[in-house]
């Protein structure tokens, strides 16, 4: 056999060889790449809305105001206590309109988890704290004030932020278990 055959079928082997290797790594990595449940697990925002209406498991969510304060009082005029609350944070308030729509989960028992999430550009993401304020309900399940079903009813979101991260705050973003959704409601 001649050299040059020798090295074409050597260079053919070599090349069934890599493809065979690229093949069985897509095959492996391909049910994870694209999977919603391990988008939703990462964090992943799948829709952006600007300012809303999004329904998400039978809950309409409209995004109102944002606004900013250093400290909070209750409806008694006394300072209410944020986690993380330190100096250089700033408080976030942002005023949504809730909807729960006929069906919707545990509306009978005194209402709904409704957790959101406030981000910025810098993919930076605060929880909400569900603390009570002069602003307004913060929680779905507050037994003294029931949300109403098919209305909408007012809610204010608390969020604590670095006052250098305010500039960059771009929304809130609701998500659903359930769907593998994540929606981001922007300002």
């Amino acid at each position: 056999m001649r050299l040059s055959d020798r090295a074409l079928q050597l260079t053919a082997r070599i090349s069934l060889l890599i493809a065979l290797a690229s093949l069985s790594a897509f095959l492996l990595v391909r049910t994870y790449l694209g999977d919603p449940e391990t988008l939703y697990n990462q964090g992943t925002v799948s829709e952006t809305v600007s300012r809303g209406p999004v329904t998400m498991e039978k809950v309409r969510w409209q995004l109102g105001t944002m606004q900013l304060y250093t400290q909070l009082i209750d409806e008694d005029r006394r300072k209410v206590a944020l986690d993380n609350n330190v100096p250089g944070s700033v408080v976030v308030a942002v005023h949504l309109a809730v909807t729960p729509l006929d069906g919707v989960d545990q509306l009978s028992d005194g209402g709904f988890v409704c957790e959101t999430s406030l981000r910025d550009d810098r993919g930076n993401v605060w929880k909400n704290q569900d603390v009570e304020t002069a602003l307004g309900p913060s929680s779905c399940s507050d037994d003294d004030r029931p949300l109403k079903l098919n209305q909408p009813n007012k809610l204010v979101k608390l969020f604590v932020v670095p006052a250098s991260a305010v500039p960059h705050l771009v929304g809130v973003q609701v998500g659903s278990l359930a769907e593998y959704r994540r929606v981001l409601i922007t300002f």
